[in-house]
């Protein structure tokens, strides 16, 4: 500060008025210290901000790994808080090779809250957080009471399955997501309540238990689809579970949609991009980035009056990894 001071022809006590948005300073001189603080890139420490104002208008998004998925979500963020005066600081899990244990999203939270962030953003957290600083999480765990955005995913898996009975399928596989993720859950209802109103009973050896991980679902596919009577499609709970379905089918020989149709869920770039185009469940994450930021900056003001949980749209996407079985009708 002594150096904007000095290079702006003022004191050091204007620099601070100027600085925090305090009255009494003439346009001119705001003017002047401005274009000494972009000569000399100053910026003022975040810590000592917070404990100046109590606030640092910085809010913080916390993520075990950088995903396509969470890629989308944090566009969506930072569209949100664009001219907004809040700043936005990623923290991701450290571990090169992506694994992470029970807890993390608290242990990542403590780091941030109070004096570098006003309040958080988890995506798919393993629990519910708690913290001195307001919380929103993306796609919170079954029975979460805290504020969260999701998409309406009983609705979004209970499409996808329809279209495939659409197309003739009756023996669709499911591969699950984590148990623990109102999400997971919600698409495996999804695909349970599409069937029984088709009148097709649940065959639970067709379910494959996965975690979201899209490694997890390689073995699950495998195993799907070297039965003896191997189901005709299969919904994935994630994209990036479906693309390795597609992958698993490809190294087995079969052809999709020929011998084999695959929906997933998310609607991530890279489902565009395989051959076939993979048909998906679009829950705009984009959208889930945005209206989680909008929400925390809103509950950090004390101006959010909307509910404590936001429930998305989705919509189905076909492309071409999804059509009438070999020898089939449309019913």
């Amino acid at each position: 500060m002594s150096d904007v001071a000095r290079v702006a022809g003022v004191s050091t006590a204007t620099v601070s008025r100027v600085v925090n948005g305090h009255y009494g300073v003439s346009a001119r001189t705001i003017a002047q210290v401005r274009s000494a603080i972009d000569q000399l890139g100053y910026e003022s420490s975040l810590v000592a901000t917070s404990l100046r104002r109590s606030r640092t208008n910085v809010l913080g998004l916390v993520t075990h790994s950088f995903q396509s998925y969470t890629a989308e979500v944090l566009k969506g963020a930072m569209k949100a808080l664009s001219r907004s005066g809040f700043d936005l600081i990623i923290y991701a899990n450290s571990d090169l090779y992506g694994s992470y244990s029970e807890g993390w999203e608290k242990r990542h939270v403590a780091r941030l809250s109070g004096t570098l962030t006003d309040g958080c953003i988890v995506v798919t957290p393993w629990g519910e957080v708690q913290s001195r600083t307001p919380i929103v999480a993306i796609d919170p765990v079954r029975g979460s009471t805290a504020h969260s955005v999701t998409a309406d995913n009983l609705a979004g898996a209970t499409t996808a399955v329809e279209h495939l009975l659409g197309l003739g399928h009756r023996r669709i596989g499911f591969i699950a997501g984590r148990a623990s993720l109102a999400a997971a859950w919600s698409r495996e209802e999804g695909y349970r309540a599409a069937l029984a109103d088709a009148g097709i009973p649940v065959d639970p050896t067709l379910i494959g238990e996965g975690d979201f991980n899209p490694e997890s679902a390689t073995p699950l596919a495998r195993a799907l689809l070297q039965r003896a009577d191997p189901p005709t499609a299969i919904f994935a709970a994630s994209d990036g579970m479906a693309l390795k379905v597609l992958e698993a089918a490809a190294e087995l020989g079969l052809a999709v949609p020929g011998d084999l149709s695959v929906v997933g869920f998310d609607n991530i770039p890279e489902s565009a991009l395989t051959l076939p185009g993979l048909t998906t469940v679009d829950q705009s994450m984009y959208q889930l980035g945005y209206e989680a930021a909008r929400m925390l900056k809103s509950l950090v003001t004390g101006e959010w009056e909307g509910p404590r949980q936001v429930v998305l749209p989705t919509d189905l996407v076909v492309r071409g990894s999804s059509a009438p079985p070999r020898g089939a009708t449309r019913p």
